[in-house]
């Protein structure tokens, strides 16, 4: 098998299930690194342009390591999901108290204040 010397590593930033993970991979170019992830991880997974490692940027994972590390997501129950869903709604309607009480206290505040500029007779 002739090995082909001319491969630079290239490093990425790619989106997997979710996380955002900086890979390495080996390619000819900047491109065929490109086409490679893309192949890879899907057309729209890419979030960097691939670029030429450097020695300060030793360390990153390789394709293979990226995919080994990643476990693979249980589905919820739907038991769960409504919990879920219950938790982000309460989540929801604390901050919307919150930011409507702080604007009730500044429309007070302000009333107030107007009030207080006015001339009195």
């Amino acid at each position: 098998m002739l090995i082909n010397n001319n491969m630079n590593k290239y490093i990425a930033t790619v989106r997997i299930r979710g996380q955002l993970v900086k890979t390495a991979v080996f390619a000819d170019s900047s491109l065929h690194a490109r086409l490679i992830l893309e192949y890879q991880f899907g057309m729209n997974a890419l979030s960097s342009s691939p670029s030429l490692l450097t020695i300060e940027d030793q360390g990153y994972k390789t394709l293979e390591e990226a995919i080994g590390i990643l476990k693979p997501l249980k589905p919820k129950t739907p038991q769960q999901l409504t919990l879920d869903t219950l938790k982000k709604q309460k989540q929801q309607a604390d901050t919307r108290l919150k930011a409507e009480r702080e604007r009730q206290k500044l429309q007070k505040t302000q009333h107030i204040l107007f009030n207080l500029s006015r001339p009195t007779v």
